[in-house]
This record gives C-alpha cells, structure tokens and sequence, in this order.
C-alpha cells in the first residue's frame, strides 16, 4: 500500500510519474524538463529558491543550478525544506550544478563543488558541468564589452587539467555523472578522445530559432543526453547577451499557429517540440501558473508529426547566448568562441 500524499502537496500538482525521462548511458534515469535557476537581472536569490520550492510541491525533480546564479544556499534550503516536509526524498530529485570560469585551476574544482554541495544541502550532485571551456572570468551584471584582462582561449591541455578534476569528483561519490557545457563538435572531439569518463550530458542553447541539428545529432550519436538552455527563446536574458539581429522565438507564425489549435501559450508549444525531439529544456519561471504550465506541457496532449515537422523548418540559425564577454583578443568576433569554421580557433 502506497504512502498517503503530503498535505504539502497541491491538489492541482503534476504526478512526477506521468513526467517523460531519458535514460542515460550510465541508466540512469533523467526527467526530460529541468527548472532553470538562473534569474538573470530580474530575480533576487529568494524569489528563485521559493520558486524551486514551489516547483517540487508542482510535481517537479529536476532542477538545474550553478554556482555562479549566486542563490545555491537559498535554493539548498528549499530543497532540505521540501524533503522535510514529505514532498520528495532526495533519490527522486535530479540536482545539477556547475562549476564557474575562475575556478577551474589545480584544487579549485573540488573547491568549488564542496561549496555548492554544502549550499544545497546535499551529499551528492547528480550532475555537475564545466559550465564553460573558457577559464575567463566576469564580473556579475557586466555590460557586454567587458573583457577580462587575463582572458585566454580554450586551450585543450588546460580544459583536460578541469576534466581530470571533474573525473575524480565522480571517483570520490561526490557526483554521479559529469558533463560540459557550450562546447562545440571539434572540443567535444579532443574531450572524447582523452577523457577517462565520458560525459553523461551536454548543456547547449536549444529553441525552435536554434536547433542546432548538426550539433545535437552529434550528441546523441555519442551517447551524450542534450540539455537545451533558453528553450522558449530566453526573453528576459540579460542586455548584453541581446543585438539587433536577434529573432523571438514566440512570435514565430507557425510556433502561434500550433499553440492556437492546441489552445496553449507559444512557451508550451517550445517546451513539447524540445522534449519531443529528444532534448532537455531548462525553462525559467517564478509564475506559479507557468511554473505549473510548463510541466502538463510536457505531459500530455503531445505535438502531432506534422507539427513537429513544421517546426523543424523554422530554425533561424539565431543563436542569442553569444558569450562576448569570454573573448581574449581586441576587436574579436563573438564567433570566434563557436568553432564555426569546423576547427578550434587559434589563439
């Protein structure tokens, strides 16, 4: 007989069961939607933890963090408070973290995933990323031209230093997969070749303008489970990461036709298209309603063939998260940081 439900738990709450998973190559099982955590310029720290909160009540246990969101301690006790108060034990939430630009050097690694494991409470993460391959750090709120003076490019000697540090965090139980983020095919290339253990995922920007085909077909050929940031277009990413070129995801004729026959709201209609095709999106929100409408979203009423492939047709090529700031030489392209010729970019 199955345990009474917490009164914790809302009556309008998702079942976690009905949530769509991926299994990784390690066979674990991952829920295929992840609450973001970053609250750009427009969240304090408490509002994302009592949003997080919010969101294991809702039926939610995939959160996705970072050190660097500055809000881990918040969001750490949100998360000892939901598991206190019978809502969820640990083994069935899916905790990510990451590790930031500057502490990537010799011991800082582990440093920095000893803290992030006591701001959330936690004796383990269930996956933590090198969130950039760049060690080039930036001040929080920067504008876009900010430029570190010690900025480097990726070099693949230092990247493997992090990884051999990654690959020892899983050695000691600390974590339990690792992974890379904003990386590109021929880094994931060198990775791959001289990695010990293999990533589990990849976090990358993902949404109907970027799709990003070549890249995930990649990925999943590999074994490599994406996750897709910004899935719904990002609206409220910080200034410097906006230019004049940029196209809005949610305005899309045929994203608006799809959600008007479903009678949904064009967000929805990006989430089910990214787990539809295979992805994980780690949608934003501190709304109850769209915290709630993010997840029935993606369980039930799917996205018909058809739908899906009208989607696949609008992809833009947009990337929004360009990543200006982690440059290191003057009057370089942001397109220097994505291999776009199919090499890695000297330095």
């Amino acid at each position: 007989m199955s345990a009474a439900p917490s009164p914790a738990i809302p009556d309008d709450a998702v079942d976690p069961a009905s949530v769509p998973f991926r299994t990784l190559a390690s066979g674990a099982r991952i829920p295929a939607i992840g609450l973001g955590t970053f609250g750009s310029d427009h969240a304090t720290a408490d509002l994302v933890a009592s949003s997080v909160y919010e969101a294991i009540r809702l039926g939610w246990r995939h959160i996705d963090c970072a050190s660097v969101y500055a809000n881990e301690a918040q969001i750490g006790e949100s998360i000892e408070r939901a598991i206190a108060d019978g809502i969820v034990r640990r083994e069935e939430l899916w905790i990510t973290s990451k590790v930031w630009n500057d502490r990537h050097g010799r011991g800082d690694v582990l440093l920095s995933c000893a803290q992030s494991l006591k701001d959330l409470r936690l004796d383990y993460l269930d996956l933590y990323l090198v969130h950039w391959p760049f060690p080039n750090y930036h001040a929080p709120g920067c504008d876009v031209e900010s430029r570190s003076a010690n900025a480097k490019p990726y070099i693949h000697e230092a990247y493997m230093k992090t990884w051999r540090q990654m690959e020892r965090l899983v050695d000691m139980g600390l974590v339990r997969h690792i992974g890379t983020s904003n990386m590109t095919i021929p880094k994931m290339d060198l990775l791959l070749r001289d990695c010990r253990i293999r990533p589990a995922c990849i976090e990358m920007e993902l949404h109907p303008h970027f799709q990003q085909p070549e890249f995930f077909d990649y990925a999943v050929s590999k074994g490599i489970q994406p996750i897709g940031y910004s899935p719904i277009g990002s609206p409220n990413r910080p200034d410097r990461d906006r230019t004049p070129e940029d196209t809005v995801d949610m305005e899309d004729p045929a994203i608006a036709e799809i959600a008007a026959a479903h009678g949904i709201h064009p967000a929805a209609v990006c989430l089910k298209w990214a787990v539809q095709r295979g992805q994980i999106p780690i949608p934003f929100s501190t709304s109850r309603k769209n915290i709630l409408g993010n997840l029935k979203a993606v369980s039930a009423d799917p996205l018909s063939p058809a739908e899906m492939e009208k989607l696949s047709r609008i992809d833009h090529g947009c990337r929004l998260i360009k990543g200006q700031v982690f440059l290191w030489k003057k009057d370089q392209s942001w397109e220097d940081l994505w291999d776009l010729s199919g090499t890695i970019t000297p330095p």
